[in-house]
């Protein structure tokens, strides 16, 4: 199988056989993929294990098969090494489908509420303490959370939303929260 990147004075470099640039060029690809971060050529050769020349050969081929591509993607060379991203007009649409970052103690309270909601802000406060307040503020702001009011409660309630559930797809959580940690 020829090769379908031309060759330049400065690539004097011998070509990998094309069932083996192949398979190299489909590895990097995977590995570029299941990473999700730009990785040096040396990185990427040592997890292929071959040489860097074969690396940056078949980065190449993967490039150029991306560049004329209909595709999301791309694979670019970037300050950090090599990367597989989004292209720049599919950005916004994914800044829209994932989730939004919240902290780690945030994570926590929403993990709370999940296992034991709904339950009280009061409740959640006696769980988490203080903190749990700018958690609730913060989850209520991404849409994971929503408040309401229980009659002959003074403390606001609390449970999960449905945007939670798109985007966590958790089913039967708390069954398996209390399989696995039983109260003592």
């Amino acid at each position: 199988m020829p090769s379908r990147r031309s060759k330049s004075v400065s690539d004097s470099r011998p070509e990998i056989g094309g069932g083996r640039l192949l398979a190299l060029k489909n590895q990097i690809e995977a590995i570029l993929y299941l990473k999700g971060q730009p990785l040096a050529l040396s990185t990427l050769a040592q997890l292929a294990h071959c040489s860097r020349e074969e690396a940056y050969d078949a980065l190449l081929e993967l490039m150029e098969d991306y560049a004329h591509r209909d595709s999301a993607l791309e694979v670019l060379q970037v300050e950090e090494g090599f990367a597989l991203q989004l292209r720049e007009p599919f950005l916004e649409l994914a800044n829209q489908l994932l989730p939004p970052e919240i902290g780690v103690g945030a994570t926590r309270t929403l993990a709370t509420i999940v296992l034991r909601g709904p339950l009280s802000q009061a409740d959640l406060v006696e769980l988490r303490g203080q903190g749990a307040y700018q958690h609730v503020a913060e989850l209520v702001e991404k849409g994971f959370v929503t408040r309401y009011r229980k009659e002959g409660s003074r403390s606001p309630w609390l449970r999960v939303t449905d945007k939670f559930h798109r985007y966590f797809t958790v089913e039967r959580l708390a069954e398996t929260a209390a399989a696995s940690f039983p109260e003592a």
